[in-house]
């Protein structure tokens, strides 16, 4: 049985998450399909575009992406700081970017006289978006709905576009959110739609190699928590030293020109390797160091969480 979101998310534990949403009818998200024999590709620009301007709204910080023919990933940071610095009119101005807002709302921005009435439930409203603008469901809701709508128009059907619910996962530590985001970036590469990364359309990586729309992804630093503690050099080695090591023939395969990040980090490769080789979509809510996994599951209600024996491998505790 499907848990409550709010007993997959802890912003608390990490501000990191990352989010699938995937189509529920045969019909393709994006790309040609071979039976019909319609092209959609378009459609992933719709996505992109979205999820830009979301992020532009939202306090939310866009890691990674990838839009693939039947789902797409985002990897995305909650910054709650944020959105608590935001005065009542920033927060009304945003949320009036992606909804028409009442009558009310207009007027209080135009700074008109209102009754206590108004006052109380307007008050109400901008405690309520204030939450909203930092929710992961609010945030893929609002991705989702418009695109679903638009879909629907151009197939000339009606009914449900996407999955009733998308996956998420939270990301516990930096090794996580380093694997994580290398899963997204290479999804072309294992789907056999692009060759290389710099190949890869509609993915981060291949934005942030173009260099295009700067400021549109969070940027690689090591001034953590102002951005991924990361450099960008040791990132793009990664993710090239795992596109060429993920082969049916030769999973597990260590190449001698290791990204020293990993030692760094004190990431073993081959379950790093393994990890990123799985086909599956993701099936635990969290990744990270056990007792990360176990803090994690305390704070959403659970006596237990899935996902410890990948956490061993691909994080392991630091001495």
């Amino acid at each position: 049985m499907p848990r409550p979101r709010k007993r997959q998310v802890s912003l608390d534990d990490t501000p990191y998450y990352h989010c699938i949403s995937r189509c529920v009818r045969r019909a393709f998200l994006c790309g040609t399909d071979e039976r019909t024999g319609f092209d959609f590709e378009h459609r992933r620009q719709w996505i992109v575009d979205r999820i830009k301007l979301l992020c532009s709204v939202f306090a939310v910080d866009l890691c990674a992406y990838a839009v693939m023919s039947n789902h797409y990933h985002v990897v995305i940071r909650i910054n709650r700081d944020q959105v608590a610095e935001w005065s009542n009119h920033e927060v009304a101005e945003r949320w009036l970017q992606i909804f028409k807002g009442p009558v009310s709302i207009h007027r209080y921005l135009s700074g008109d006289e209102l009754s206590a009435n108004e006052r109380d439930h307007i008050s109400d409203l901008l405690v309520t978006w204030r939450k909203r603008l930092c929710n992961i469901s609010w945030f893929m809701r609002c991705i989702n709905e418009p695109i679903a709508r638009m879909a629907n128009a151009e197939d000339h059907c009606t009914g449900r576009f996407w999955e009733g619910r998308f996956t998420s996962q939270a990301l516990l530590d930096e090794r996580a959110l380093l694997a994580c985001m290398t899963y997204v970036d290479l999804n072309p590469i294992r789907a056999a739609t692009a060759r290389t990364p710099e190949e890869s359309e509609y993915t981060s990586i291949k934005e942030r190699i173009d260099k295009t729309n700067e400021g549109s992804l969070l940027t690689f630093t090591d001034q953590d928590p102002v951005g991924i503690p990361f450099s960008l050099k040791d990132y793009l080695e990664l993710v090239d030293w795992s596109g060429r090591a993920i082969r049916k023939d030769k999973r597990g395969y260590i190449p001698a020109n290791m990204p020293p990040i990993l030692s760094r980090l004190g990431m073993e490769a081959k379950p790093v390797l393994d990890y990123l080789s799985r086909k599956e979509k993701p099936s635990f809510t969290a990744i990270g160091p056990v007792s990360r996994l176990k803090s994690f599951a305390r704070s959403i209600g659970q006596h237990f969480i899935k996902g410890q024996s990948l956490g061993r491998g691909l994080c392991p505790e630091r001495a």
